[in-house]
C-alpha cells in the first residue's frame, strides 16, 4: 500500500506545528487510499549537516543520517508541515532536507503551512527545493494563518473550510503517486 510520511518541520519548544500535523494525522487517517504516519523531526535529533559528500552521492557515513535516509525512503510520498520564519521555512526542516538527496526523489509532496500570512512564502521556498530534489509538488496546499486558525496565536482551532483544502492536498499527493506507478 502507499505509504504517506507527514513531516513535522518545527523543533521549537512549544510549537504550534505539533497541533497541526496531528491535525492532518487524524484526517488522514480517516483514509483508505494509503497509510498515514507522522514524522517528528525531533525524533532524529538531525545536527548541523555533517557529512563530508554530498547527498546526492548517497555515501552517508554518520548514524543519524542512515537512519534518516532509510526513514525517508520508505515512504512513497509526503505532506509537510511547515511554519514560516523570516519569509521561509524553518532551519530544522531545511537541513533534514539537505541531508538526504536520491531519497526524496521521484515522490509526491504536498504542503500544509501556517504563520503571519499562512506560511505561502515558506511554501513557496519549499517548492524551489522540492524541484530541486524531483519532487512532484502538489498545486493544492493549506496555509493557516496565526490570527484566524490559533486562539492566541497558539492554540490551534483552523477554520472548517481548510479540511477541504487538506482533503484536495491529499487526494492530490495520493494521484501523483498513482500516476508516477502507471508510467515507472
Amino acid at each position: 500500500m502507499t505509504r504517506i510520511g507527514i513531516i513535522l518541520g518545527s523543533t521549537r519548544p512549544g510549537r504550534n506545528g505539533e497541533a497541526v500535523a496531528r491535525w492532518v494525522l487524524e484526517i488522514a487517517k480517516q483514509r483508505s487510499d494509503a497509510e498515514y504516519e507522522l514524522i517528528d523531526l525531533l525524533d532524529y535529533q538531525l545536527p548541523h549537516l555533517d557529512e563530508a559528500y554530498p547527498p546526492s552521492m548517497g555515501q552517508y557515513t554518520q548514524p543519524h543520517t542512515k537512519r534518516w535516509a532509510e526513514t525517508i525512503a520508505s515512504f512513497d510520498g509526503f505532506i509537510i508541515v511547515t511554519p514560516e520564519y523570516n519569509h521561509s521555512t524553518s532551519g530544522a526542516l531545511k537541513n533534514a532536507i539537505d541531508f538526504l538527496y536520491g531519497e526524496w526523489n521521484n515522490k509526491a509532496v504536498g504542503f500544509v503551512s501556517y504563520g503571519s500570512v499562512g506560511g505561502t512564502r515558506a511554501v513557496e521556498h519549499l517548492r524551489l527545493i522540492s524541484g530541486e530534489l524531483q519532487m512532484a509538488d502538489v498545486r493544492s496546499q493549506v496555509a493557516l494563518s496565526l490570527f484566524t486558525d490559533f486562539e492566541n496565536f497558539s492554540v490551534f482551532k483552523p477554520n472548517q473550510f481548510h479540511q477541504d483544502s487538506l482533503t484536495a492536498t491529499l487526494d492530490q499527493v495520493v494521484a501523483w503517486l498513482a500516476a508516477a506507478r502507471r508510467t515507472g
